[in-house]
C-alpha cells in the first residue's frame, strides 16, 4: 500500500491533467476563457480514467515562463478549474502550481486534493533564477489550513535547474524526509518529459525506506518495468499525449497500452 486513498493498490501511476495557460499567463486563450480550460481537460481526464490510471493531478505546465510565486488571477483560476472538474472524477486527485509550494497547498486544500507535489526544499540555479523554496512557510499553512491528511510529495531534483547542494540525491532525500517530513519523495530527469536517470532512482530508493519514492518524469511503455521494479509509482504525462508531446492531448491507446503493462507488474 502506498498511500491509503489509493487503497491496496501497488506501483500506482499519477497522471498529469494539463491545464491550458491560465489567466496572467502569456499563452493564456482569453477568448476561450476558462470554459475551454475547463472543457480541454475534462477531455483530456475521460481518458485517463477510461485507461485505468490511479490518481490525477493537475498541473499548470502550460503557464510558461513559470514563476515562484503564483499570481493571484492564476491562484483563482487554477481553483476554480479543479472545483469544475471534480465532479468528474472517479480516482483520488492531486494539485501542483508551478513552481509555488504555498500555492499548491492552498490550492488543494481548498479543493479536498488527496496530495500535492512540489519543489519543497533545497537550493537550486534555474531558467527562473535562484530558487530557493519555503518548505516551513507551505507546511505550516497545510497545518492551519486542517489538512494534515493531504500527503506533500517533494519533488527532490529540480527539471529546469541544478542543485547547488553537493550532497549526493540519495542523502537529500533521506534529510528532506528526516528534516521536513516529506509524504513521498520523486526523483526527476533533467526536463520535463526527460527519463530520470535510474542509478539516481535506485540510489534513493534504497536511502529513503519510510515513505514512497516516485520516478517522476520520462517514464514511458519501454522503461517502466526497470522503473517500477524499484520505485513506489510513477508520474506520468508527456508519454500519455499524442506523439508524446507535452503540450499535446492525452492519447488514449497510449494510456491503455501503458497500464496493461503495469497491470502485469502489480
Amino acid at each position: 500500500m502506498v498511500f491509503d486513498f489509493f487503497g491496496a493498490k501497488k506501483k500506482v501511476v499519477i497522471a498529469m491533467a494539463h491545464i491550458g495557460a491560465l489567466p496572467g499567463s502569456p499563452a493564456y486563450d482569453a477568448a476561450g476563457g476558462l470554459n475551454k480550460l475547463v472543457d480541454d481537460v475534462l477531455l483530456d481526464i475521460e481518458k485517463l480514467q477510461a485507461g485505468g490510471v490511479d490518481a490525477i493531478m493537475f498541473g499548470n505546465e502550460n503557464d510558461r515562463p513559470y514563476v515562484f510565486q503564483a499570481p493571484p488571477e492564476g491562484l483563482a483560476a487554477m481553483t476554480s478549474i479543479v472545483e469544475r472538474a471534480k465532479p468528474h472524477l472517479t480516482v483520488p486527485f492531486g494539485v501542483n502550481y508551478l513552481w509555488d509550494p504555498s500555492a499548491s497547498v492552498a490550492i488543494g486544500a481548498v479543493t479536498a486534493a488527496s496530495f500535492v507535489r512540489e519543489i519543497f526544499t533545497g537550493v537550486f540555479a534555474s531558467d527562473m533564477g535562484i530558487w530557493q523554496p519555503d518548505c516551513a512557510k507551505a507546511s505550516r499553512l497545510r497545518h492551519s489550513l486542517g489538512r494534515g491528511d493531504m500527503k506533500m510529495l517533494f519533488n527532490i531534483n529540480a527539471e529546469f535547474a541544478h542543485s547547488l547542494d553537493q550532497r549526493p540525491i540519495e542523502l537529500r532525500a533521506k534529510s528532506a524526509v528526516f528534516s521536513s517530513l516529506a509524504d513521498a519523495i520523486l526523483v526527476s530527469g533533467p526536463l520535463t518529459g526527460q527519463a530520470v536517470d535510474q542509478s539516481d532512482l535506485r540510489r534513493v530508493c534504497e536511502a529513503v525506506k519510510d515513505v514512497p519514492v516516485f520516478a517522476n518524469t520520462g517514464v514511458n511503455k519501454d522503461n517502466v518495468r526497470d522503473i517500477l521494479s524499484a520505485a513506489s509509482g510513477v508520474v506520468i504525462g508527456t508519454h500519455f499525449k499524442v506523439d508524446g508531446n507535452t503540450w499535446n492531448p492525452v492519447d488514449s491507446d497510449r494510456v491503455k497500452r501503458f497500464m496493461e503493462i503495469v497491470e502485469t507488474l502489480r
